[in-house]
């Protein structure tokens, strides 16, 4: 699996050895380009493709020859729309995992006391989940993180291990500001797309069709579609054979500090 620090250094040799190859024989210039736009588009999938650990290491799945699985939740509390997925859960008597935004913990502290009182796990999804989030100073990362550990820990007084990046982008910034804080960050094997997903029926042949055991699947606490599909989804994973655990226990992790 390539890692930014490798990707890095061969790209460094790359450019040595093209320089000195120009100093004598005067080599075209568009073959720089080449390898920018190469170098360029690799950095590209690193920070969008979570799984591929490009710039830190992630935990994106449990044992494939086990029968569990975890679920999760983004960009939560908000208030009706998670009060009702946590009915269903404690309906289906199965836990979750909720990766929550720290200004919303802030606002909405009896609901997101309920979420840990119904034994499901809160995890760090940074303070705004601003669209520049990623493109801060590690330094202004970091201050996120702290503000909504600090939000976390004044509602459970626990703070969290967890830290799954706003949008699944990832890059130095990103990297060094999570390093620092020392925390696990959590990724996904199956993303259902109920961002964008307004089809309850696609939506859950998505997620079903290559469910297996391991997997961990990302949802998202405002999805209409996902709290319609989750019943039936909980339904289908039990006539599978399947066991949904707290995504610490299947990717056997620490949760909180």
């Amino acid at each position: 699996m390539l890692k930014a620090k490798t990707v890095n250094l061969v790209f460094l040799v790359i450019l040595v050895l093209m320089g000195i190859f120009d100093w004598f024989n005067e080599m075209s210039s568009w073959w720089y380009a080449v390898v920018g736009i190469i170098y360029l588009n690799i950095q590209a999938y690193g920070a969008a493709v979570l799984s591929a650990e490009f710039f830190l290491p992630v935990k994106s799945q449990g044992d494939r020859s086990s029968n569990k699985i975890a679920i999760t939740f983004d960009d939560g509390p908000i208030p009706v729309m998670t009060d009702k997925i946590l009915d269903v859960l404690t309906a289906h008597k199965v836990p979750a995992a909720f990766f929550c935004i720290g200004n919303r913990v802030k606002d909405y502290p009896a609901l997101t006391k309920r979420i840990y009182d119904a034994g499901h796990l809160i995890g760090n999804h940074s303070y705004w989940h601003g669209a520049l989030f990623d493109l801060q100073s590690p330094e202004k990362i970091a201050i996120e993180l702290i503000e909504t550990d600090s939000a976390i820990e004044n509602v459970i007084h626990k703070k969290p291990n967890f830290f799954r990046p706003p949008f699944g982008v990832t890059n130095p910034m990103v990297a060094s500001a999570v390093r620092k804080r020392g925390y696990k960050t959590i990724g996904w094997s199956i993303r259902s797309f109920d961002s964008v997903t307004k089809n309850s029926a696609v939506l859950f042949e998505r997620i079903t069709r290559s469910l297996k055991g391991g997997d961990v699947i990302l949802f998202h606490d405002y999805s209409a579609a996902t709290l319609e599909i989750l019943p039936k989804f909980l339904d289908h994973v039990a006539k599978l054979g399947l066991k949904v655990v707290r995504v610490d226990e299947l990717l056997k992790e620490k949760a909180y500090a």
